[in-house]
């Protein structure tokens, strides 16, 4: 197995801080461990060499608190600065103090050397050291054997076999330490490494389902629009379409609508002859048809005004003045259904309108609330009630008509301005109404939307502009139905 090479500059420095850190925690287990189990080890000492028991106590207790002194390193400020010394400090400690163990009892002849593998097998499966530092505490380790015994001078019960085989086994445990030590860390930034690009992984990946989710959110709002869009361009298609047709309609309905009102102006001069027990009939049936021949013209002139919805003279109007005159117009509808009208319109508010055309909005607006209330049965506190409001939006005013009445139909609130829709009992409505509206509004650079909840409530809301600025820089969003 070889060591791959780091493919990530930042990885390979985020791994080494890893080691450094865990390194550290390691150390300080293995200082623990010295302080505590070098003087557990008189319990041994007084079984194998109880003669050098004093000697033995000394040099245990020396390692210990070697050991406590390296833990007190590992949490100063310089833990960093040394950490190679600390690491060589703390693995070398126990190490030399077991050699003069060996040195002040039998030398080559101690089984000591034991002690010597179970501290380099330490270090290889506790300390987790790298390869250089393992290599360096081994041939210390050895080396410092090799004095002991040197120094101790020749055993008298050991043949240079035994001599060999303790040396030998050392050596061996030494070379599974380094090699044990560099698989590990191969494997540990292996998967270091893996773990790490996961991560970067999995941090890319929700930056891009962000940006994702902000491009789906983008997405449904462009597609929303397209389809508002489309609306209100079918919309004005209708609109336009049904006015090329009312302009050949009016025409054709003019000339005999005029030749029935002169053939009615000669009936009435007529029916005066007859005897007095028919001309109160004669005189119904006439005014029946000057009823409907009057509803007739009512009918073309809405269709003038809806073919030739331009024209009208805009100019900057006081909101509140128009309201003014709007609700004198319906006063005597408010007072008979005794409907309580909340006026609430910001402060000096102005639109740019036509002041007749916007009037007839209004009035045909009032007029189709108060129609909505006469059909519901309110009981208790909760009477009939419309609330008007305005506000000010930068360079635009949104106006809202809202009443407590019956409300509109799901399936008929995306038809209200289509024209000729109505859902009105016949005789009591054209269907034109709302469509006119919608026409002298859109023409004003403005838009007309409707909500409502049936049994509880309809709402108008009328975008408009403030100034002719506004108006002049109108886009197709300020001329389609709000998004309520």
């Amino acid at each position: 197995m070889t060591l791959p090479l780091p493919p990530n500059p930042k990885a390979f420095e985020a791994y080494e801080e890893y080691e450094r850190v865990t390194n550290l925690r390691h150390l300080k287990i293995g200082c623990w461990l010295v302080i505590l189990l070098m003087p557990a080890g008189l319990l041994v000492d007084c079984f194998v060499y109880p003669n050098n028991l004093g000697e033995f106590f000394a040099l245990r207790a020396t390692s210990s608190g070697f050991g406590f002194l390296g833990l007190l390193a590992l949490h100063s400020r310089f833990k960093d600065r040394y950490h190679f010394w600390l690491c060589l400090f703390v693995g070398l400690n126990p190490a030399f103090f077991m050699c003069c163990m060996i040195y002040a009892a039998d030398g080559a002849n101690s089984t000591y050397y034991a002690a010597l593998n179970l501290l380099l097998l330490g270090v290889s499966f506790i300390v987790r050291w790298s390869v250089d530092l393992s290599l360096t505490v081994s041939l210390c380790v050895i080396g410092m054997y090799i004095v002991a015994c040197t120094l101790h001078g020749p055993a008298d019960n050991i043949s240079l076999g035994d001599w060999v085989n303790n040396l030998y086994f050392l050596v061996v445990t030494a070379v599974f330490v380094v090699i044990s030590g560099w698989t590990q860390r191969s494997l540990r930034l292996r998967e270091f490494m893996l773990n790490f690009e996961l991560d970067q992984n999995k941090r890319q990946l929700e930056v891009t389902n962000d940006k994702l989710s902000e491009q789906n959110l983008a997405l449904e709002q462009a597609n929303k629009e397209i389809q508002e869009t489309q609306i209100q361009l079918v919309q004005a298609e209708k609109m336009s379409s049904l006015g090329r047709f009312s302009a050949g309609l009016m025409h054709d309905i003019l000339n005999p609508l005029n030749y029935a009102r002169t053939g009615l102006f000669v009936l009435r001069r007529k029916h005066r002859k007859l005897p007095a027990e028919l001309q109160t009939e004669a005189e119904a049936i006439a005014n029946d048809v000057e009823d409907g021949l009057r509803r007739v013209n009512e009918i073309v002139s809405d269709l003038r005004t809806f073919t030739h919805p331009g024209g009208q003279v805009t100019e900057e109007m006081d909101l509140a003045e128009l309201f003014k005159i709007s609700l004198r117009m319906v006063s005597s509808a408010l007072n008979e259904q005794h409907i309580t009208l909340n006026l609430d319109l910001a402060p000096g508010q102005k639109i740019w309108v036509g002041r007749n055309p916007f009037i007839a909005v209004l009035v045909n607006l009032l007029e189709n609330s108060i129609d909505a209330l006469g059909e519901k049965q309110f009981a208790g506190e909760d009477g009939p009630r419309i609330d008007i409001s305005s506000r000010a939006e930068g360079d635009r005013c949104r106006l809202t008509i809202r009443d407590n009445g019956p409300g509109i139909a799901p399936q008929n609130l995306a038809k209200v301005f289509d024209p000729f829709f109505t859902t009105k009992e016949i005789g009591k409505g054209t269907g034109l109404g709302l469509s006119i509206c919608f026409g002298i509004v859109r023409d004003y650079g403005g838009a007309i939307a409707a909500a409502s909840e049936p049994g509880r409530y309809c709402e108008f809301t009328l975008d408009l502009p403030a100034s002719a600025e506004a108006a002049a820089k109108t886009e197709l969003e300020n001329a389609k139905p709000l998004r309520l």
